[in-house]
């Protein structure tokens, strides 16, 4: 009888739970749901922003990922020279010419343009895409978000452990640690755009010239290969503070005595934190690479200000599809595939640190 008595009060708490969450259900349908439907619906639509007119979007189906991710490899054939019937041969690197990309890759009935080259085993052959703009956004986005994450991650950890330890002026450390994480990032990446002036008025190239490294004339962020860097670099400065919080908060939910039973076994500092820290902290990793994540795969700010069109993260690529071509449906459908990569992300981390299974 007790038993049933206990069985019906659980069964009236599990009730009165579900009672207290339809509300907040209701509230994430509107707020998230709906419109979250509405992205996914708009991408498989021909829709165009503030057209003007009461005409319907026509449903185009999945044309609209095809025009994104449409992919095609073709091998570029060799240039014959017809006075000998043999390959031409580039006089300055001695390497075989082949034929330009624009007259192998396909332009009917869809048309595709050069997105990279490569060569595999002797032979040459061209990648190309339907976008290869947005596809560049995709290997863009991936490398700065991979990167500034594992960076902020590693150091964000080496700022937490310092910051939990016990020494004089550790708050003033904490407060101070997160001036550049309260700073705007429009803001940040304005005051960054002024020290990476190309000129003497930048403050990175008037230390390079004091220091008799350069000209003063140094772009960073027009020379193709400190572009990607740069952002980097913008992006650690700005957002190690805000993983180191999070890092920190985890630190300080892991007992001390596990630490003296540590020490009383023998182990040094090391082993403590690959025995003790490390594993005590993958959930607070998890939450932290999640969060940071979606912040870097959906990166717009930085990329904006800093890059404008010379280089696009998917993000700043769909508000110039948006805005520069009122194309709605193509914007969506970014939308849509910046949301699966973040699921893969997350998914990925879950599994890889076990968090799902504790």
């Amino acid at each position: 009888m007790a038993r049933k008595d206990k069985l019906s009060l659980a069964q009236k708490e599990q009730r009165t739970a579900y009672k207290l969450l339809i509300p907040t259900l209701l509230i994430l349908a509107l707020v998230a749901f709906y419109p979250l439907f509405q992205v996914f619906y708009t991408s498989f639509t021909d829709k165009v922003f503030a057209s003007g007119t009461d005409e319907a979007p026509k449903l185009i189906g999945f044309e609209n990922y095809k025009s994104l991710l449409g992919l095609t490899v073709m091998e570029l054939p060799k240039v014959v020279d017809e006075a000998t019937g043999e390959a031409s041969i580039d006089e300055e690197t001695g390497k075989p010419v082949y034929e330009r990309a624009i007259r192998v890759l396909p332009r009917s009935p869809v048309r595709y343009r050069e997105w990279f080259q490569f060569s595999l085993f002797g032979r040459r052959y061209v990648v190309g895409a339907r976008d290869p703009e947005f596809m560049k956004a995709i290997s863009n986005t991936l490398v700065f978000a991979v990167i500034s994450v594992f960076l902020e991650t590693v150091l964000g950890l080496g700022v937490a452990l310092v910051v939990n330890s016990n020494f004089k002026g550790k708050g003033v450390m904490r407060a101070t640690m997160l001036v550049p994480w309260a700073v705007i990032t429009v803001v940040s990446a304005r005051i960054w755009e002024w020290m990476l002036q190309p000129t003497r008025a930048g403050l990175f190239n008037a230390v390079l010239s004091k220091l008799g490294w350069g000209d003063g004339d140094l772009s960073f962020l027009s020379m193709p290969a400190l572009q990607m860097p740069t952002l980097i670099a913008v992006d650690v400065w700005k957002t190690t503070p805000f993983m180191a919080l999070l890092i920190l908060a985890g630190l300080q939910l892991i007992p001390r005595e596990l630490y003296e039973a540590a020490r009383v076994d023998g182990a040094g500092r090391l082993k403590q934190f690959l025995s003790v820290t490390l594993p005590l902290l993958k959930p607070t990793l998890a939450v932290a690479l999640i969060f940071r994540t979606l912040d870097a795969l959906r990166v717009f700010d930085v990329f904006q200000v800093l890059m404008g069109n010379r280089m696009y993260s998917m993000a700043s690529y769909n508000y110039y599809q948006l805005i520069g071509n009122r194309n709605m449906g193509l914007a969506s459908a970014i939308g849509v595939i910046i949301f699966f990569l973040i699921g893969i992300f997350a998914v990925i981390y879950m599994r890889l640190m076990g968090v799902d299974k504790e």
